[in-house]
């Protein structure tokens, strides 16, 4: 699960807490929160218009991309009602593939 976000908008600041409550709820799920201005070369390909944008993929492709309204409940319900993959887009693969090589600055502890 990637949050797609900017640092200037009031809505990612305020549900950023949230979120990493979540993460810390489904502690067998990844999070990461990518701010797209600070860290473009990660997530330039995205055509972000509505903060927060969340991408849910795995392995097996993406199962959601795009924006979610800042509730922890949202979050929770849509984890809860995730499709089967789609294939990956190309931007969606070198984005993770980005995350897993990126330094830990991304990722919300689970405990």
């Amino acid at each position: 699960m990637v949050c797609l976000c900017a640092q200037w908008c009031g809505a990612c600041r305020d549900y950023r807490p949230l979120f990493e409550a979540v993460a810390r709820a489904h502690p067998s799920l990844r999070f990461a929160w990518v701010d797209i201005e600070d860290h473009a070369d990660l997530a330039d390909d995205f055509d972000v218009e509505t903060f927060p944008t969340l991408l849910v993929a795995d392995r097996d492709g993406t199962r959601f991309l795009g924006p979610l309204l800042p509730h922890a409940e949202t979050l929770s319900r849509l984890l809860g009602a995730l499709q089967p993959a789609q294939p990956a887009a190309p931007e969606v693969v070198a984005l993770l593939a980005a995350l897993e090589r990126s330094p830990a600055q991304f990722w919300v502890e689970n405990p």
